[in-house]
């Protein structure tokens, strides 16, 4: 990493501590070694026998959130298993935030101030975003469109009909993204399909939609948010599911995280979300690659 990109991502960390800070989150730090994460179909844990390191803060946010906390926020590193590329390392810095009585509305709108900030504190100069050429202009009308308007206008193709040909991560990756890196404006991707609802609640008023987004930037994935499940039975429904998958797909079941099971029902109304640090920064510095924006990559150790 070049000393500028050092410098750069050490500002950027201290403006988001002082976004979430300004207005009154609580700062925490919890467990990097846990029994279980939240079983997830192709996301693999990295083992550290008998326990797991974590691939997000996510359940031992949670769980604060079940024991009366309002307003939280991490900056964590987390690990996942074979993760490598351009955007992946299997080591990476992970910013989380939650919102007791809030709904996945809120944080679109924490987004877009949080965006504004970083660029305002960091990138005074040019107070804007570029990813491969793309400039993305914070400040600007930021975009919505649901995922199934996205897969419609921009493949011709109902997503319910890719995800039931299975080719739902083809489509995302190799039609969709590449065109919302075209929106010179940050791009929210809403309203996933139940089957791709994970840990989030489906809309009330359409059960076939979880209320669930992505946010991108030049057509780079920064951030997935979403309004919380706060339903043990449901949720634990939903990870055997993500084990059948696994176990289809040649994977081991993971454990489950029981302890965040039992006290989920106690979990208020509340919207969470995960936004990559290290992504930001490359946002911020028109880096290619993650290996420009952190210290040591795997390779160099």
């Amino acid at each position: 990493m070049h000393s500028d990109a050092l410098w750069l991502r050490a500002h950027i960390i201290k403006s988001i501590r002082d976004f979430f800070w300004m207005r009154g989150f609580l700062e925490v730090e919890t467990p990097l070694l846990i029994p279980a994460n939240a079983p997830e179909e192709y996301i693999d844990p990295i083992l550290a026998l008998p326990w797991q390191l974590q691939t997000s803060p996510e359940l031992c946010m949670k769980r604060l959130l079940c024991r009366g906390h309002k307003h939280i926020f991490q900056i964590s590193h987390c690990w996942r298993a074979d993760e490598r590329g351009l955007r992946h390392l299997s080591e990476f810095t992970m910013l989380e935030w939650y919102r007791a009585d809030g709904d996945y509305n809120n944080l679109m709108a924490d987004c877009e101030d949080l965006l504004k900030h970083v660029a305002t504190a960091c990138l005074a100069n040019s107070p804007v975003y570029s990813h491969k050429g793309f400039i993305i202009d914070p400040f600007s009308s930021w975009i919505k469109i649901s995922v199934q308007e996205a897969f419609l206008k921009y493949s011709n193709t109902s997503v319910w009909e890719c995800l039931e040909k299975g080719l739902y991560e083809d489509v995302l990756t190799t039609i969709i993204e590449p065109e919302l890196g075209r929106y010179p404006s940050p791009v929210f991707l809403t309203d996933y399909p139940a089957e791709l609802a994970a840990l989030s609640r489906l809309k009330p008023d359409h059960p076939e939609l979880a209320e669930r987004f992505e946010l991108y930037l030049g057509g780079l994935e920064l951030a997935n948010g979403f309004s919380e499940l706060n339903d043990s039975l449901e949720q634990r429904r939903r990870f055997d599911e993500a084990n059948v998958v696994r176990i289809n797909f040649g994977r081991s079941a993971l454990p489950l995280p029981e302890r965040f099971l039992d006290e989920l029902d106690r979990m208020p109304p509340a919207a969470g979300i995960a936004l990559g640090v290290d992504r930001l920064v490359m946002l911020a510095a028109g880096a290619v690659s993650i290996d420009e924006v952190v210290a040591f990559t795997t390779e160099q150790l």
